[in-house]
């Protein structure tokens, strides 16, 4: 595909080198061999994806690489993608240093509006400035994603952050830049992404409710003892306790995707984490005991797990 790719070593030790490959290595560029390079738009994937892992170390596309790119954009060679070969090159991207500049660059040549155009629309869509100074909803995606990054190695937590804020993209632009509801509507939209692209359950489970629910981590100090225990309960903390973590991780990623927030201190994440615990730890063996069974034991339950967080939030204070 690349001239960095197109070298071998003779029995002799030297280099075979016939499209100068190792000058392209030192000057830090990804140029393809030739123009074979335009059968195959997976090979537009791939260069995305060792965008991603050099971007690091200063490496860009050619010029005329980029320009044949956007040609095949324009062909309609990237609508032929399956949707397993999106997702496996997409992974493979969330796992490297720097994910965002496999984003960066599809929406230099056209392909993200093809493979997503539901993350590529939001470029351009404002938010409030008084709580986004980076305002463009784009801009503060690949924010989140850097310090989703930051925060964890993990693909999952990447991707969720990568697709918190879909629902932005749907707002009219009659509201802007307000987006009420946003979340729900995203939420929704990351379903069908996520059917579309085949992408593994897991990984729609934890983006789906990110999507859905990262308000409320921005908010945990100021909501109802009875919706933190909702809230646990929908994300299914008590059962599942992994992905809650990851949720969390990837919500913190998002309070943190904004100019100036990227390292103050966040109360949220432990807040919702000692909610957790106080909730898990009631004694459901000691409530049957005092005679609750079946509804009214369920009951029993909730009201005790509120009632905990309640106190909790009375005495709470953050590190």
């Amino acid at each position: 595909d690349l001239t960095i790719n197109a070298i071998a070593r003779d029995e002799s030790g030297e280099l075979v080198d016939p499209f100068h490959g190792a000058d392209d290595i030192e000057n830090r560029i990804l140029r393809h061999v030739s123009d074979a390079f335009a059968e195959d738009p997976v090979r537009i994937l791939r260069i995305a994806r060792f965008m991603a892992r050099y971007a690091h170390l200063g490496f860009s596309i050619a010029d005329e690489t980029m320009t044949l790119m956007q040609d095949m954009v324009s062909a309609g060679e990237v609508d032929a993608l399956v949707a397993e070969r999106v997702w496996q090159e997409m992974k493979k991207a969330l796992s490297e240093r720097t994910p965002t500049a496999f984003i960066d660059t599809l929406r230099a040549c056209g392909a993200l509006q093809r493979i997503l155009p539901e993350l590529d629309c939001l470029w351009g869509v404002p938010q409030p400035e008084q709580y986004h100074p980076e305002i463009d909803t784009g801009i503060h995606t690949m924010m989140v994603l850097e310090q989703a990054c930051r925060l964890s190695d993990d693909p999952q937590v990447r991707f969720a952050a990568l697709l918190h804020d879909l629902g932005k993209g749907t707002t009219p632009k009659e509201e802007w830049p307000q987006h009420i509801a946003h979340e729900a509507r995203g939420a929704d939209i990351v379903l069908k992404v996520c059917q579309r692209l085949r992408i593994p359950n897991e990984y729609r489970d934890l983006a789906e409710r990110t999507a859905r629910y990262h308000l409320h981590f921005h908010r945990a100090l100021e909501l109802k003892a009875s919706t933190v225990v909702k809230t646990l309960e929908q994300l299914d903390a008590f059962r599942k306790p992994q992905r809650f973590e990851k949720f969390l991780l990837a919500a913190e990623a998002d309070a943190r995707g904004r100019p100036g927030y990227e390292t103050i201190e966040l109360p949220q994440g432990e807040f919702f984490r000692k909610a957790a615990e106080t909730a898990k730890a009631v004694d459901i063996d000691q409530l049957r005991e005092a005679g609750f069974e079946n509804q009214q034991l369920a009951e029993k339950i909730r009201e005790t797990r509120i009632e905990n967080i309640k106190r909790l939030k009375d005495t709470y204070k953050p590190r």
